[in-house]
């Protein structure tokens, strides 16, 4: 049975580490000269580490604790020591990020198949990523069927085919304009019929104030439970990290409505905010399940807070 978590992956880890890079310049290396001359972190610099902080888009209460514990550190730290900075930093980051632990919807983990919904708004790299997800998981071994549950773009019913055949999966779609939930049925009663391992549902790229389209998710949900037992098992959120905190304003509207149990956060290369990830562990208690670092297939890391941290300031 695959392993919707991971495991660490040298090469992939390192492709986080470069796709923090943007962000890493905004904490990183204003840490770094921070200490100049004799004197021990003041009100000044201070005040420049709590914008380079907030530029990050780490939140404001993180915020605030990272400047509690920086004033700490510095107390105790020798002058011109940057050392015992980052150290505080990382540590308080690791302690929000690691107090959210992995979940699901509470399925045993051996049903089958395993449904996986993933929901967002349109732009956000939805489709592409459910494409890299169903190469993961044929990589490690499962079998996967793609389900075109976003009827009403024809293009996304096409993109999706095209990583359905990229990936070696089964592809269960009907007319544009169809109704999702009858897409819904259609996959999981195949797959059920055929033994597959797991089942990707692809979602309508709906804009999170529209309660129509909401409710519209909520019937599909009910139709796979219908057919398995638990289903959806997952409901991945895919948020755009350039968004910065709006995307913090979406995972709360899709956690109330869809039963969110994850977030793919995509495009982490492109920006220098990538200290929303905090913001919505935090916020949300909601787990980080996976980042895209790029284009290609192989280019969606298994999120690991560690080594998550450790690439802001290394």
């Amino acid at each position: 049975m695959f392993s919707l978590f991971g495991e660490k992956e040298p090469s992939l880890l390192d492709r986080l580490k470069k796709s923090v890079s943007k962000t890493r310049s905004e904490i990183a290396a204003r840490v770094e000269g921070l200490f100049g001359g004799d004197r021990r972190l003041d009100a000044e610099q201070l005040k420049r580490l709590e914008n380079a902080l907030l530029a990050a888009d780490l939140g404001v209460q993180t915020t605030r604790e990272l400047l509690a514990a920086a004033r700490i550190a510095t107390e105790r730290a020798a002058p011109r020591d940057s050392a015992s900075l980052r150290d505080a930093l990382k540590g308080q980051l690791l302690a929000v990020l690691a107090a959210v632990p992995a979940r699901t919807n509470g399925a045993a983990s051996d049903v089958r198949p395993r449904v996986i919904f993933v929901v967002g708004v349109n732009g956000t790299g939805k489709t592409t990523t459910i494409g890299k997800l169903a190469c993961r998981l044929q990589r490690e071994g499962s079998t996967v069927l793609l389900a075109a549950g976003d009827t009403f773009r024809a293009a996304a019913i096409e993109q999706l085919a095209v990583w359905a055949q990229r990936s070696g999966s089964e592809l269960i779609q009907q007319r544009p304009g169809a109704d999702p939930a009858a897409v819904v049925y259609d996959a999981l009663a195949a797959a059920r019929a055929r033994d597959v391992d797991v089942v990707i549902v692809d979602t309508a790229g709906r804009l999170h104030t529209k309660s129509n389209l909401m409710a519209e998710l909520e019937k599909m949900k009910r139709t796979a439970a219908k057919l398995v037992p638990g289903a959806p098992h997952d409901v991945l959120l895919v948020l755009d990290a350039t968004t910065g905190q709006n995307g913090l304003a979406q995972a709360r509207e899709f956690t109330a409505a869809a039963g969110v149990t994850g977030i793919v956060l995509t495009k982490l290369d492109g920006t220098a905010r990538g200290g929303i990830v905090v913001s919505i562990v935090r916020e949300l208690g909601l787990p980080v399940r996976f980042v895209g670092t790029g284009e290609t297939s192989e280019d969606l890391v298994p999120f690991d807070a560690p080594t998550f941290v450790n690439s802001l300031f290394d």
